[in-house]
């Protein structure tokens, strides 16, 4: 929550669950530095990592994360800040921390469906190969003059855009119930991006391949409407509403498949 009138924040404190790898034992570690306005997560991070003493007196190894464009854009900073899912980057302390007296405390957590490599650090390969599995791109193998582009309705190109603003941060998956060890469900974001690219020109050319993988066990029929997925997309992407329109594909995918006008 916001500083309160008349408080004066001073100090954020820490709260890092670490561990050295998927194998070690969890542990926790506190630390706490001064306050500044407009101090970001990743930012409070490196002065850790400037002197990384904890509040008990111990130095320890700087914990360890992930970050690039520092802009929200490239998904790699993501972690579970204060319980919620969402981006280190524009995570603001004023925002995010929980104002006790002049601190601001913080506890951050990696994300929990995604395999830990260390500290704050995860593994999002998942995510990468159920891009895969949809056939995520436009299918053009070299070169060629294919000439002027099909002419789209605005409403669809808007919808494509919003849909093209994923960044494959793993937001979406983190915070879906249905994306667990016990389902095989491919969850949100790959299902965002299947429906992208068949409402591309091009690549509406592999539909139905994504079609017949949607309509199997890790597809659609995973998703139980929990609708967390757009809750926590820090780009706004319409998510629900592209598992409502490949509910509707799929449906009609099985139906012509069923009558001999799908091979």
């Amino acid at each position: 929550m916001m500083a309160q009138a008349g408080i004066s924040a001073e100090k954020v404190r820490l709260k890092i669950h670490r561990q050295r790898n998927a194998q070690s034992p969890a542990t926790v570690d506190e630390f706490e530095i001064p306050f500044r306005e407009k101090l970001n997560v990743i930012s409070a991070l490196m002065e850790i990592r400037k002197n990384p003493i904890t509040t008990d007196g111990r130095t320890v190894e700087p914990p360890a994360w992930e970050a690039a464009c520092l802009e929200e854009v490239c998904g790699s900073c993501t972690m579970n800040i204060n319980g919620l899912v969402r981006q280190a980057c524009t995570a603001l302390i004023e925002s995010v921390g929980e104002l006790d007296g002049n601190t601001y405390f913080v506890e951050l957590e990696p994300m929990r469906k995604f395999a830990l490599v260390k500290d704050l650090m995860v593994d999002r390969s998942r995510m990468f190969d159920n891009l895969v599995k949809v056939k995520a791109w436009v299918p053009i193998d070299g070169s060629y003059d294919l000439g002027m582009a099909s002419a789209q309705d605005d409403h669809i190109r808007q919808f494509r855009y919003e849909l093209s603003r994923c960044m494959s941060c793993g937001c979406c998956l983190e915070a879906c119930p249905q994306v667990n060890e016990s389902s095989p469900f491919v969850g949100p974001a790959a299902i965002g991006q299947a429906m992208l690219f068949n409402l591309h020109p091009v690549g509406s050319a592999l539909s139905d391949q994504r079609m017949e993988f949607l309509t199997g066990e890790e597809g659609i029929t995973g998703c139980g409407n929990a609708q967390n997925c757009v809750k926590v997309c820090p780009k706004g992407v319409p998510l629900t509403r592209a598992i409502a329109q490949l509910n509707l594909d799929t449906t009609k995918y099985k139906i012509k498949k069923w009558i001999g006008l799908v091979k």
